[in-house]
């Protein structure tokens, strides 16, 4: 078989089995491309048909895109995605970025990727492990989404006033309660870092932590 476009005759137009919306375009008895359905009628493609060079790049994007769709497919199955940050996760899987791109908009189309939820979902999940609004912002921005999408996912979350919110005060408690027996220069270190990492940071937390480990050790010499 010749691997000039030109040349190429379409030998047969069978259904994909694994997938019952592609087709599997043969060419002298093997696999060549698979593309979507939609696309393979849209072409018009019957046995017989030669693919010329403009023919066959469309139907090669085609299948670039299908395949990348279903690469996003097998890795929604594991754990949601934000949109932007599975367009990326493809591209590094060596799929061409317009494919990918491609397959982004298909699976929204489908329902399979929607930021909102997954913004919602993120910040409801990551929220109750103690991670503050500063954070999350940080993370959903890292991952993608846009900014409208993330302030509507906080306020879905934690309010429109944020009063459902983790706040460092009550963090910190919790986190200090983990921490008794340290000295306290260790205390001191662990709370900053322990609320640095869920978004709360400067000289208000480094106050608070300080007054929390000063009311701690007015307790302890009350004893």
């Amino acid at each position: 078989m010749s691997d000039m476009p030109g040349r190429l005759v379409i030998g047969a137009v069978v259904p994909d089995p694994r997938r019952p919306d592609s087709v599997r375009l043969l060419v002298e008895g093997r696999p060549l491309l698979t593309v979507p359905r939609n696309v393979a009628e849209e072409e018009r493609l019957t046995p017989g048909l030669a693919l010329d060079d403009p023919l066959y790049a469309r139907l090669s994007r085609a299948a670039d895109a299908e395949a990348a769709y279903r690469t996003g497919l097998r890795i929604l199955e594991h754990r949601p995605f934000a949109a932007r940050a599975l367009t990326r996760r493809l591209v590094l899987k060596g799929h061409p970025p317009e494919a990918a791109e491609a397959a982004r908009e298909r699976l929204e189309r489908h329902g399979l990727l929607d930021d909102v939820k997954y913004s919602v979902s993120f910040a409801e999940t990551r929220g109750a492990r103690g991670r503050g609004p500063l954070r999350l912002r940080r993370d959903l921005a890292a991952l993608g989404v846009e900014r409208a999408v993330i302030d509507r996912a906080l306020a879905q979350a934690f309010g429109a006033d944020g009063v459902d919110a983790p706040t460092p005060d009550a963090l910190a408690k919790r986190r200090l309660g983990q921490l008794r027996g340290l000295p306290r220069p260790v205390q001191r270190r662990r709370l900053l870092a322990y609320l640095a990492r869920r978004g709360f940071a400067g000289r208000e937390v480094t106050a608070l932590v300080g007054e929390l480990l000063g009311q701690q050790s007015t307790v302890n010499g009350q004893r």
